[in-house]
């Protein structure tokens, strides 16, 4: 297999296969060799293990998930990168290419068809303009996978792996902590990539709880709230359920007061439980 990590030898494809990268779909190939190796090891491509990948570029992500995985899914949505593919893992007999955008397969179908009993994990590198939705589709269909471990934005892995009740938290970090126990695992500079994007790199990984639903929650209500309180997080939180809920604002000044919180608190200042707390009392109001 051809050094997938040379510029000349990515250069090299491109030009037989007349590919052009597309800032449509947030192309960014790796060129580091020390990074999808760590991705590989780190994000649970062993053996006794299937991973599903998300894009797979020229396939540099993807060979060393095979060379450690006993099968590798990958879907991608770019067709022109079909025949690429088929010249770069020719080595490999246990990846198989998924054609299609991952937003719109069924993925729980796919995992029962390609990984049997296999334990799976997702690796992937990410495009930045559809990382939240990718990971929110993942966490939210409540498939059967062990961890997701991916390449993001920087500004977003910050954010993905905030503690919740800190500044740095936003809804999608309480969706994140909703389902698992994110982390971040080390930086990626913009240099690593070709083309370089404007801004740098890190790989996260997200753990996923085995049964996510706390007790006496009403998951549909947590998360309008969340929703609600994040959408004027600098409100106090009374305001923005009572506009945004519907809700008595007295009724919150009272769940408030029963969860021991501030009358004036606000959505980025309540951990975990303090918002599991508040749902409980609030979703019966």
């Amino acid at each position: 297999m051809e050094n997938l990590t040379n510029i000349s030898v990515v250069q090299d494809l491109a030009r037989r296969h007349g590919f052009h990268f597309s800032k449509g779909l947030g192309q960014n190939f790796l060129i580091n060799p020390t990074v999808c190796p760590r991705i590989a090891e780190l994000g649970n491509a062993r053996p006794g293990f299937g991973v599903l990948e998300i894009g797979t570029g020229f396939g540099v992500l993807t060979a060393e998930l095979a060379k450690r995985a006993d099968k590798v899914v990958a879907v991608e949505i770019d067709q022109r990168l079909l025949p690429v593919l088929e010249e770069t893992l020719a080595d490999f007999d246990n990846v198989k290419i998924v054609p299609g955008d991952i937003m719109k397969i069924d993925v729980a179908a796919l995992l029962r068809q390609e990984f049997g009993g296999l334990p799976v994990a997702v690796c992937a590198n990410l495009p930045y303009y559809i990382t939240s939705p990718i990971l929110m589709m993942l966490l939210e269909s409540r498939l059967p996978l062990t961890s997701i471990t991916v390449m993001v934005q920087k500004e977003a892995a910050q954010r993905l792996c905030a503690q919740v009740g800190t500044r740095e938290a936003g809804a999608i970090t309480v969706g994140v902590h909703y389902y698992g126990e994110a982390r971040q695992l080390f930086p990626v500079s913009r240099g690593s990539f070709m083309p370089a994007p404007n801004v740098d790199s890190a790989v996260i990984r997200i753990d996923l709880h085995e049964n996510p639903h706390p007790e006496g929650l009403d998951e549909g209500f947590f998360f309008r709230m969340v929703k609600a309180g994040f959408s004027q997080r600098r409100k106090a939180l009374a305001n923005s359920l009572a506009s945004l809920l519907g809700i008595p604002k007295q009724a919150v000044y009272a769940a408030l007061e029963q969860a021991g919180l501030a009358p004036a608190a606000r959505i980025e200042q309540l951990t975990m439980e303090q918002l599991f707390a508040l749902a409980r009392i609030l979703q019966s109001a």
